[in-house]
């Protein structure tokens, strides 16, 4: 399994969405499969992925929570269950995670 978490350059949810993506991956038994992080630095690599906004998190090249790809470098926005956020939750990304992987 490859997790990628793809971002921009000083995203400010970078790091609480790698914490989250980490919780999830463990409770999900997975705590041996490393988050890459990979940083978008242009408008052309953020069309020439699958770069949904920063953070995309990214297992195995499909988007945990589609959506349309952008080609800007711009920041996402995840619906919680507290309402919008910079991330996805732990428990988001788990089942996002059992749903893609049933």
């Amino acid at each position: 399994m490859k997790v990628e978490l793809l971002h921009i350059v000083d995203c400010p949810n970078t790091a609480i969405a790698e914490a989250n993506a980490r919780a999830a991956l463990d409770a999900a038994e997975l705590a041996e499969v490393p988050i890459e992080l990979v940083t978008i630095h242009t408008e052309t690599e953020a069309a020439n992925t699958r770069f949904g906004g920063s953070p995309t998190i990214l297992v195995d090249g499909v988007d945990l929570f589609p959506t349309q790809p952008v080609r800007s470098l711009a920041c996402r926005v995840y619906a919680t269950e507290r309402g919008y956020a910079g991330a996805p939750t732990p428990s988001q990304i788990e089942e996002a995670l059992h749903e893609t992987y049933r």
